[in-house]
């Protein structure tokens, strides 16, 4: 148990620092594919104190040698109660390759923004090495790469389906999505002396166990079996359905526990923890964190991430959006948990305190800018709702989208003398501000967009309709691209009404499927007709376990069993990619 670690500052990072907190032996050990970077926005740093506010003796190995004698899984020896692994904030595979799967030269978790610091597969190939070296030790996974990669999935990179990574990498628990509850959990029946062969219920967690051996026992938990890795390779169909099952399930409140036969094993993934509430949330922003980068760092050169985020501020989690294409409801959950203002003025304190702080916070927002305080007005109705989306097709009758909330926080971070401008980074979604979409759009969604657009914004306001074509943006679960036109009608007001010259950024994402080339050619011409000239233009990447990678991987819908289009050529995504590129040399 900890004993001079009240003193330090740091989660000790090596031999050394363990030794100087005066630690025989930490309990937990935490394998990441990042830099240390003790800051709230980086996972490893986030679950290590919460370990630590759990009374345990935490410490953390970043981007260890997998390539060399393996000494860097060495140093510290085994932990006392278990090794915990996480690829880090990314998965390791986008952070790596672009959709073309093209190796990329950068890796912004790294210091100096340089690659190779950490294999393909981290979870994985970390797991391995663990198990050869101390096989008595649990292993606990647990991150986005794990998370999403919790059951059977399509894997872009290897193109074919993959086994939970449960199975993979040999681990004995993954915890998925937002970690912090089943963590606190698992240290706390570890704490009591419970064996950790034992913990087999702890809610947010999957374990294999034999098909033989009966199902861990939980009254309160109804089950529901799978297709079995293997037929879902025999046969797209069981895939599919089992995509949707686990979408379906993973958006309710009361999910049930989901059975994946895989090999010789029973995958089992425990119903979730409930949303985190106003309180426990900020909870974890209390936190001792230093908001800095471990001093090892300090002569190896920025570390792009933090220097995008180092001042910045998350105020909620969580999102109702379900877009096809997006990992973050899958991980975060549907549901939005939100800080008080006093927890986010908290944390304004601390990061106003920073040497190099000159008074611009660069985002005060969340996985979507715009759905602070956002939940259900009758918690009953959400509780058997199991939509992947609260807007879409349309806006849930029961979901209160007001952002009065939101626009009064705004405007006390403004009115703070350390604070020169809030910058909001996040994604706006404009869906909730007009009455086209949203019924319930009035005068408070009005005040909130010319609050965000004249005091908020840096001269450019960043959206993402994603695409022109109504087909693609229906796959996509996104609306309409009139609503977009709408919100260029109102910035175009905002900024002549206040005579200033700001601009409006658009964000496409190409090659999703159902998109063709035409597609992109008429989004093109659309762009040069509007004379925008959008900054980035995403190529589709399949992740795993997204419903839009569903589609690419079986070719069809997964709900209506409607054939789709899929662009899967490597020369026919960048044809479609270029045709940004081509229409803007054609106006130079």
């Amino acid at each position: 148990m900890r004993s001079g670690f009240e003193k330090r500052i740091w989660l000790p990072a090596s031999a050394r620092e363990v030794e100087e907190a005066g630690w025989d032996q930490p309990d937990v050990i935490i394998f990441s594919g990042d830099a240390y970077i003790d800051h709230p926005s980086f996972g490893p740093a986030v679950i290590g104190r919460v370990i630590e506010s759990e009374g345990l003796n935490v410490a953390i190995v970043p981007q260890p040698n997998w390539r060399d004698d393996l000494r860097d899984f060495k140093k510290l020896g085994p932990p006392r109660l278990f090794f915990g692994v996480t690829a880090g904030n990314m998965d390791s595979m986008v952070n790596h390759y672009t959709a073309f799967r093209r190796l990329r030269s950068d890796d912004a978790y790294t210091p100096g923004g340089k690659a190779g610091f950490r294999p393909d597969y981290p979870t994985i190939v970390y797991t391995n090495i663990l198990k050869k070296l101390y096989p008595s030790v649990p292993v606990v996974i647990g991150g986005i790469e794990a998370s999403m990669r919790r059951l059977t999935h399509y894997d872009y990179w290897k193109d074919m389906l993959q086994p939970s990574v449960l199975v993979s990498s040999g681990a004995d628990m993954l915890v998925y999505g937002m970690g912090e509850q089943p963590v606190r959990e698992i240290c706390r029946l570890l704490k009591k002396g419970v064996p950790f062969g034992s913990l087999r219920t702890v809610p947010q967690t999957v374990i294999r166990q034999s098909r033989d051996q009966e199902l861990p026992v939980n009254k309160n938990w109804t089950d529901r079996y799978m297709h079995s890795f293997e037929a879902c390779l025999a046969g797209r169909k069981e895939f599919s359905e089992n995509f949707v099952a686990f979408e379906k399930e993973s958006n309710k409140v009361n999910a049930a526990r989901l059975i994946e036969p895989s090999g010789g094993y029973n995958v089992i993934v425990n119903p979730p923890f409930p949303p985190l509430t106003t309180p426990e949330l900020d909870r974890i922003y209390d936190l001792p964190f230093t908001y800095m980068p471990h001093p090892r760092y300090s002569k190896k050169g920025a570390i792009p991430a933090w220097e995008m985020i180092k001042f910045s501020v998350n105020i909620h989690r969580g999102c109702f959006g379900g877009c096809s294409f997006c990992a973050i409801a899958s991980h975060q959950g549907k549901f939005v948990s939100s800080r008080s203002e006093e927890s986010v003025m908290k944390e304004i304190d601390r990061i106003s305190a920073l040497p190099d702080f000159r008074g611009y916070l660069s985002d005060l927002g969340g996985p979507s800018a715009n759905m602070y305080g956002m939940k259900g007005k009758n918690r009953e109705i959400c509780d058997k709702c199991s939509r992947p989306s609260c807007i879409w097709p349309s806006v849930c009758s029961n979901l209160n989208t007001s952002h009065r909330e939101l626009t009064q926080l705004y405007r006390r971070v403004n009115a703070r003398k350390d604070i020169k401008k809030a910058f909001i980074g996040s994604g706006i979604r404009y869906d909730l501000l007009f009455r086209e979409w949203n019924p319930k759009a009035g005068e408070e969604e009005r005040e909130y967009l010319a609050e965000l657009v004249l005091n908020h914004v840096s001269g450019r306001l960043k959206v993402a309709p994603e695409h022109t074509a109504d087909h693609v943006v229906n796959l996509m679960r996104k609306v309409p691209f009139s609503l977009f036109m709408k919100l260029k009608k109102e910035f175009d007001n905002l900024i002549a009404e206040n005579s200033l010259n700001y601009q409006l950024v658009p964000y496409f994402i190409s090659s999703h499927p159902g998109c063709t080339e035409k597609d992109m050619a008429d989004l093109a011409q659309t762009m040069q007709h509007l004379g925008l000239n959008p900054e980035q233009v995403q190529d589709f990447t399949p992740t795993p376990m997204t419903l839009s990678t569903v589609i690419y991987y079986t070719g069809y819908d997964p709900y209506t069993g409607k054939k789709v289009f899929v662009e899967r050529t490597i020369d026919g995504k960048r044809r479609q990619k270029s045709y940004f590129f081509k229409n803007r040399s054609e106006r130079k």
